[in-house]
C-alpha cells in the first residue's frame, strides 16, 4: 500500500514537473522577454517610437489571426487585411455618425461582429462545400479586392481614395471616468494590453481541444473527419475568430493612427501579412508577432534610407527565408534546442 502511495506521489511530482517545463518552453520564455521589452519601451525612448510602435503591435495581432489559420489549420488567407479594414471603417464611421459618448465602444463591438460575421458566413459556404485550399486562397484574394473597391467607391461613407480621418477615442468606463487614447503614452499601453491579451488568448486556444483538432485537420483532414469531428465547423469557427480579432485590431489601429485608407483592405497589405507570418514562423504565435513588428520596423527604416528599393530587399529576404528557413526565422530559432538534443542523441 505504501509502495502504491509512493508511486502515485512520484507520478504526481513528475506530472507537475512536466507541466512546469511545458510552461517554461522556449516559446513562452521568448514571449515573456518580448512583452517585458515592449512594456519598458516608453521608459527608454520618447517621441516617434512610442507613437508608431502601437500600430506595429496591432499588425502583430493581425499576424496572430493568420497564424491561427495557416499555422494550425493549414488555411492560407490573403484576406486578413480586408477584415482589418472592415474593423477600421466600422469604428471610424460609428464615431463620425454618432455623437454619443459610447460611440467608441459601439464601434469596437460593430467591428468585432462585422469581422466575425463576414468570415463566418464565407467560411460556412466554403468549408461546407469542402473546397480545396487553392480555392480558399482565391476567395480570400477576392475578399480583399471587394473591400478595397467598396472603400474606394463609397466616398460618402469611407472618404474614398482620400481616406478617412478618425479621432483618438475616449472610452467611458463603468462608475465614471474614461480611458482616453489622446496621449501617445495612454494609447501605447492600451494597445500593449490588447496585444498581450490577444497573444495569451491564442496560446490558450492552441492548447485547448479546439487547437488540437485544428492541428489534426492540418495534418490529415480525412482522418480527423473519420474520428467524428465536424471539420467544416471547426474551420469555419477558426475563420470567424480570426476575422473578428483582425477587425478588432483594425478598429484600434484606426483610432490610434487617426487615419484609414482603402489600401488597408487591399491585396498588397494582405500579402504583407503572409510575409510577416512566413518570415517569423507560422507554427509559433510569438514568431508571427515578432515577424510583424520586426518587418514593420525594418520597412520603415529601409523606406527612409532607400525608398526606391526597400520592397525589393524585403522580397529577397522573404525568398531567402522560404528557401533556407522553412519554419521561419523565429520558428527555426525555437527548434534549435530540439535539433541539438537530436544531434547529441
Amino acid at each position: 500500500m505504501a509502495t502504491d502511495q509512493s508511486g502515485q506521489l512520484t507520478e504526481h511530482k513528475v506530472s507537475k514537473w512536466q507541466r512546469v517545463k511545458g510552461w517554461a518552453s522556449p516559446e513562452n520564455v521568448l514571449a515573456v522577454v518580448l512583452f517585458v521589452a515592449l512594456f519598458y519601451v516608453p521608459y527608454l525612448v520618447v517621441g516617434y517610437p512610442v507613437f508608431i510602435l502601437p500600430q506595429y503591435m496591432l499588425f502583430g495581432v493581425l499576424a496572430l489571426t493568420l497564424c491561427l489559420l495557416w499555422g494550425f489549420g493549414g488555411m492560407v488567407s490573403f484576406g486578413q487585411g480586408a477584415f482589418f479594414a472592415v474593423g477600421a471603417y466600422a469604428i471610424g464611421i460609428t464615431m463620425q455618425r454618432m455623437e454619443a459618448a459610447a460611440a467608441p465602444w459601439l464601434g469596437l463591438l460593430l467591428a468585432l461582429i462585422a469581422g466575425a460575421a463576414v468570415a463566418g458566413v464565407i467560411g460556412y459556404f466554403l468549408f461546407s462545400a469542402d473546397v480545396r485550399e487553392s480555392y480558399f486562397v482565391l476567395v480570400t484574394l477576392a475578399i480583399s479586392t471587394i473591400v478595397y473597391v467598396i472603400a474606394n467607391s463609397q466616398s460618402d461613407l469611407t472618404g474614398g481614395f482620400n481616406g478617412m480621418f478618425v479621432e483618438r477615442a475616449s472610452f467611458p468606463l463603468p462608475g465614471g471616468g474614461s480611458l482616453s487614447l489622446a496621449s501617445d503614452l495612454s494609447a501605447y499601453y492600451t494597445v500593449f494590453a490588447f496585444t498581450l491579451l490577444a497573444y495569451v488568448g491564442f496560446r490558450l486556444l492552441q492548447r485547448s481541444r479546439f487547437g488540437r483538432v485544428l492541428v489534426g485537420i492540418r495534418e490529415n483532414e480525412d482522418r480527423t473527419r473519420a474520428l467524428g469531428f465536424n471539420t467544416a465547423l471547426y474551420k469555419t469557427s477558426a475563420f470567424a475568430v480570426s476575422g473578428g480579432v483582425a477587425a478588432l485590431a483594425g478598429a484600434l489601429y484606426a483610432t490610434d493612427a487617426g487615419f484609414v485608407s482603402p489600401s488597408l483592405g487591399g491585396v498588397l497589405f494582405s500579402t504583407g501579412v503572409v510575409v510577416w507570418v512566413a518570415v517569423g514562423g507560422r507554427e509559433y504565435f510569438v514568431g508571427a508577432l515578432i515577424g510583424a513588428i520586426a518587418i514593420s520596423v525594418l520597412s520603415n527604416k529601409l523606406n527612409a534610407l532607400i525608398p526606391e528599393y526597400w520592397q525589393l530587399l524585403l522580397g529577397v529576404l522573404f525568398v531567402l527565408v522560404i528557401v533556407f528557413f522553412r519554419r521561419g526565422l523565429i520558428g527555426s530559432l525555437l527548434q534549435l534546442p530540439e535539433y541539438l538534443r537530436g544531434r547529441r542523441g
